[in-house]
């Protein structure tokens, strides 16, 4: 058993996954690994997700030590997202899922792929 930030979980693998569950982290990841991001872009870019559960995820994504929130001292404010160490640490591993999807699933590809 392992805990972290007070949470359970049964394995690391567990607590990894916890990290990227769901439809909009690992999209936000790999397009934040490109470069960083303002808010209007990220939204614009991942297509179908709403301003509240972009907001959501990111403050999650935030918490767990994944992303920055890059804040600029103008007026108005210019706000960017991007990478941390270990959020970059982690895209290797999303690269492979997505390598391990194209191969094992190649008839479900779209020509849109990133």
């Amino acid at each position: 058993m392992i805990i972290h930030n007070g949470k359970k979980y049964v394995c690391n693998i567990d607590l990894g996954m916890e990290l990227i569950r769901g439809k909009w982290k690992a999209v936000i990841l790999c397009h934040l690994n490109d470069g960083p991001k303002r808010f209007l872009e990220l939204q614009r870019i991942t297509c179908g997700v709403s301003q509240k559960v972009l907001n959501e995820k990111l403050q999650e994504l935030q918490r767990d030590g994944l992303i920055f929130k890059k804040i600029y001292p103008e007026v108005p404010p210019k706000v960017e997202f991007l990478l941390t160490e270990i959020g970059k640490d982690l895209f290797p591993a999303l690269e492979m899922i997505q390598n391990w999807s194209i191969k094992n699933f190649p008839n479900n590809l779209t020509s849109s792929q990133n």
